[in-house]
């Protein structure tokens, strides 16, 4: 009964009200269970398709909880059992629910994958450092980019037409291109395969891209060079669109809790800036957020189902010194805060409990639900693109009396 768990996923801070629970095949077990077994018939394919489920139907419970004693608790009981330990996930079955973490990105792809889809990006960078070619040179040299590659099986059907399609597609989300490689007949070497970037990337670097792709007669393969957010999501919404356009889904559900985002991102200037807002508590300590903010996780997570996002949430800080710290790493000087956070920062200095919630869209759920593909077709009475509402005849005109009221005064147009 108990087989097939192939690998560990180590999460934080994280219980359900039977402790922790593992779900092997369709049967669930908790991790006293699992120790009573000794392991025996655990290990049965270690490698790229394990992972640990949360039932959908146990609550779970984010306690305040000594930091760090839930994750030795999985590293520990690992070891006993013999069982492979890594941080992330790859590819999971339908049935459960998933935990994974944003930095080792699921499949690769964007913080909101499809886990019903068999495709994953696949990191490429070192392969590309020495060459010439510096669309690719570039990024794969510059620790702030990625440098990505995305196999679809029997992709060589795919049309040039649809090929610019996609282009135009992932364009929508910053990437300048779009290049590709069809495997037409891989026995035969460089000559078996298809592409204009060939000559650019050499023979002996593609059929190494090739050979760690563990690509086949019949597939193609994209690429993605650039920042590493724009070629997270522009891949990561190509697979979903090539995922959908072949038919590639392999169950109806595949639900997800995403959790450890970075607790700050960086901007275009080089400046650190909050992933969600600047009162999401990290999940690391005060002085290890001073000494290295940019690589810092927080305590966020999302539900996702499907590649949609239904809802999202976070454990708030409630420390003062821990929030300080945050505003000190964001260059907001303590006169700044004070003017603009003088509530919050008493209300901490005065014993704040710990705090946190989520918060779901109920109208992508049953978007999801009835198959539509917008939630404007599951709102009763939805918004025009102008923002006017059907219904109401909202918005309408407003008289002057009850501008004065409102100390508002109307600017005509010049002309």
């Amino acid at each position: 009964m108990y087989k097939r768990i192939v690998e560990v996923v180590v999460p934080r801070m994280v219980r359900c009200n039977h402790g922790l629970v593992f779900v092997v095949e369709d049967h669930q077990t908790s991790l006293p269970d699992l120790v009573d077994k000794g392991g025996d018939g655990v290990v049965e394919r270690p490698g790229r398709f394990g992972c640990v489920r949360l039932h959908p139907f146990q609550p779970i419970h984010v306690e305040d909880v000594e930091r760090g004693q839930v994750r030795e608790r999985f590293i520990r009981f690992a070891r006993d059992v013999n069982l492979p330990v890594r941080r992330g996930q790859t590819r999971l079955p339908a049935h459960g629910i998933a935990l994974g973490c944003v930095r080792d990105s699921l499949p690769g792809c964007h913080s909101r994958p499809d886990l019903r889809i068999p495709l994953e990006l696949v990191e490429i960078k070192d392969l590309l450092k020495d060459i010439e070619f510096k669309v690719f040179a570039g990024p794969a040299n510059d620790p702030s980019c990625r440098v990505t590659a995305l196999k679809v099986p029997g992709g060589v059907e795919i049309s040039r037409k649809q090929i610019d399609d996609y282009t135009k597609f992932v364009s929508i989300y910053g990437a300048k291109g779009l290049a590709w490689i069809k495997v037409n007949a891989l026995e035969e070497g460089i000559d078996g395969l298809q592409s204009p970037i060939i000559k650019f990337l050499g023979d002996e670097v593609t059929l190494a891209i090739m050979d760690r792709l563990e690509a086949a007669n019949g597939d193609i393969v994209f690429f993605g060079a650039d920042k590493f957010s724009i070629v997270s999501e522009a891949l990561g919404a190509l697979r979903c669109k090539v995922g959908e356009d072949l038919s590639l889904y392999t169950c109806d559900w595949a639900p997800l809790w995403v959790i450890e985002f970075p607790m700050f991102e960086t901007t275009d200037s080089g400046a650190l800036t909050p992933l969600h807002h600047p009162f999401t508590a990290p999940s690391c300590s005060v002085e290890e957020l001073k000494n290295d903010p940019a690589n810092a996780l927080s305590r966020a997570y999302d539900m996702v189902l499907n590649g949609v996002e239904l809802g999202g949430g976070s454990i708030r800080i409630h420390d003062q010194d821990m929030q300080a710290v945050v505003f000190e790493v964001l260059g907001i000087e303590p006169a700044e805060q004070r003017e603009k956070f003088g509530f919050l920062l008493d209300a901490l200095k005065f014993g704040a409990p710990p705090h946190g919630g989520v918060a779901f869209g109920l109208d992508r759920l049953i978007m999801l639900m009835v198959g539509a593909d917008s939630i404007r077709d599951v709102i009763a009475f939805p918004k025009t693109q102008s923002a006017a509402c059907l219904l109401t005849d909202a918005p309408g005109d407003v008289d002057s009396e009850q501008l004065r009221e409102l100390n508002i005064r109307l600017r005509k147009k010049d002309g």
